[in-house]
């Protein structure tokens, strides 16, 4: 393999790192695209780490934000797992 690649002319190794950086490239664009249809950018989820324990060390507001977002995250979760036992009924 060595004495192959000595025997290339000079400037291969340039298409070599090209081809490298447009695979990175494809796979970058895919993982973004997986984490916006998984909803992986959404700003609110810093709000699920609270719970009602929380209440006092809170604005009313910032925990009203917070209760709304773990009620559309609680259904967002339902669907998912509904979803996802409808697939693997569907496998068997």
């Amino acid at each position: 393999m060595e004495s192959y690649l000595q025997s290339l002319d000079d400037g291969w190794s340039i298409y070599l790192w090209l081809m490298v950086g447009g695979l990175i490239i494809i796979a970058v664009i895919y993982w973004i695209r997986w984490g916006v249809k998984n909803e992986q950018f959404d700003e609110d989820i810093k709000y699920l780490v609270f719970d009602e324990g929380d209440r006092e060390k809170m604005s009313p507001q910032e925990y009203a934000k917070s209760r709304e977002v773990n009620a559309a995250q609680m259904l967002n979760r339902e669907r998912v797992l509904k979803r996802q036992e409808k697939e693997k009924q569907q496998g068997q």
